[in-house]
C-alpha cells in the first residue's frame, strides 16, 4: 500500500469518530417527530370535532380559563428560555449551567402545577371527561401534553442531578433539551387549537 492510500484510511477513520448527531440526541429526535405527528392528529380530530358543533363550546360547560393559562404559557416559554441559557452556559463552563437549568426546571414545575390547579377548578366546574366532546378532548390533549411535561421534567432533573455532580454528557443533556423544547413548542400551537 502506498502512503497516499494510508492516509485516506487514516482521514475516513477520523470521520467516522464523531458522528454528526449523537445516538441519544438522534433517538429523541425520532421520538419526538413521531410525537408531533401524534399531537397533530389529536389536534386534527379536535378541529374537525369543533367545525362540526353547532354551537361551541357546549353552553353547559364552564368556559376554558383564557387569561391564567396564557400567563402560564409565558412561564413556560421562559423556561425554554432559561434552558437556552443553561445550554451556553454549559458549553463555556458547565458549573455556570446549573443556575439556569434549575430556574427553569422551576418554571416548567410551576406550570405543571399550575395545570393541575387549573384542572380540579374545571372537575368542581362540572368539565369532567365524559361531560362533553369538549371535556374529552381537552382532557386528553392537554393531559397527555402534562405527561410530557412531567417525563421532560424528570429528564431535566437528572441532568442536573448529573450537572451537580460533575459527569453529566453533552450528549445527555441535549437529548433532555430536545425533548423540554418539544413540550415547549408544542404548548402554544395547543393553547391556540384547544383554549381559544
Amino acid at each position: 500500500m502506498n502512503t497516499q492510500n494510508l492516509q485516506s484510511i487514516r482521514l475516513i477513520h477520523r470521520a467516522r469518530q464523531t458522528p454528526a448527531v449523537q445516538n441519544s440526541v438522534l433517538g429523541m429526535l425520532i421520538f419526538v417527530v413521531a410525537e408531533v405527528m401524534f399531537f397533530a392528529g389529536l389536534i386534527s380530530a379536535f378541529t374537525i370535532v369543533r367545525a362540526g358543533a353547532v354551537v361551541w363550546p357546549p353552553r353547559d360547560q364552564p368556559r376554558l380559563p383564557l387569561e391564567a393559562t396564557a400567563v402560564n404559557t409565558l412561564a413556560l416559554l421562559a423556561s425554554g428560555v432559561c434552558l437556552y441559557l443553561a445550554h451556553r452556559a454549559f458549553k463555556r463552563d458547565r458549573a455556570a449551567a446549573l443556575r439556569p437549568l434549575t430556574i427553569a426546571m422551576l418554571l416548567g414545575a410551576f406550570f405543571v402545577i399550575f395545570q393541575g390547579a387549573e384542572w380540579v377548578r374545571l372537575l368542581g366546574q362540572g368539565l369532567t371527561l365524559t361531560s362533553s366532546t369538549l371535556g374529552s378532548f381537552f382532557y386528553l390533549i392537554i393531559g397527555l401534553h402534562a405527561l410530557h411535561a412531567i417525563a421532560a421534567l424528570v429528564l431535566l432533573a437528572d441532568s442536573w442531578r448529573r450537572l451537580q455532580r460533575g459527569w453529566l454528557a453533552e450528549s445527555q443533556f441535549a437529548a433532555a433539551q430536545v425533548f423540554w423544547y418539544f413540550v415547549v413548542l408544542v404548548w402554544p400551537v395547543l393553547y391556540l387549537r384547544v383554549y381559544l
